[in-house]
């Protein structure tokens, strides 16, 4: 179990004890693919959950073009990141032999998986500017077949949805981990990180694991 520590007072003693970011390692059905925005869901062609499966929650990449749907956003509840160190995640890609994965918006950009935490109260408008904050620009993850691991430290330069990164905006970043409401993952280009992403041809994504440190 991932957690934190929270400082309790009782009495004139004070008490360490633990407060769990993540209850236990997210099920299928922990998982959400979206984004839903005014009861629209971004992700097109996708189920709202990740399915169960042998070596973890996954799903089929739609395919084989942008008419056939593409996948945005998939996260899951956390509580605050205050004191968490890093977000961690290992997952594996199985694709047909010669399959690509496209960006639906810049298809002519890499296809790429970048990690993401939100926090809570976010409008999905420019009025809430620091609220979506993703890889660092050089930590996204180009989609390839096999099984890979990425690990963020929460100290790095994650970036913020209308620009600037936490280095340059401190004081939202560390807001926005004190409030995080979900935490994840998104699919897209260095274009737009979460604006979707096909397949070519058959191919599963699976969570073999999702850890908060």
């Amino acid at each position: 179990m991932t957690t934190l520590r929270k400082m309790i007072v009782i009495g004139a003693a004070v008490v360490t004890a633990p407060l769990a970011v993540l209850a236990a390692a997210p099920a299928a059905s922990d998982w959400q693919i979206g984004p839903i925005i005014k009861g629209r869901n971004y992700s097109v062609g996708m189920p709202l959950r990740l399915e169960p499966g042998r070596a973890g929650p996954g799903f089929d990449f739609p395919y084989p073009d942008a008419a056939a749907g593409h996948v945005h956003y998939v996260t899951v509840p956390i509580r605050s990141l205050q004191g968490a160190r890093s977000i961690s995640l290992t997952y594996r890609i199985d694709a047909a032999p010669g399959v690509r994965f496209v960006p639906q918006q810049y298809p002519d950009q890499t296809a790429i998986l970048s990690l993401y935490f939100q926090r809570a109260g976010d409008r999905w408008t420019a009025r809430t500017p620091h609220h979506r904050w993703y890889s660092p620009v050089n930590r996204a993850m180009p989609l390839t077949p096999g099984t890979h691991t990425v690990t963020i430290a929460l100290d790095e330069p994650w970036k913020a949805m209308m620009g600037g990164d936490a280095t340059a905006l401190p004081g939202p970043f560390a807001r926005a981990k004190d409030d995080a409401a979900v935490a994840g993952f998104v699919f897209g280009s260095s274009g737009g990180r979460g604006h979707g992403v096909y397949a070519t041809g058959p191919a599963r994504f699976t969570v073999l694991d999702f850890a908060i440190d």
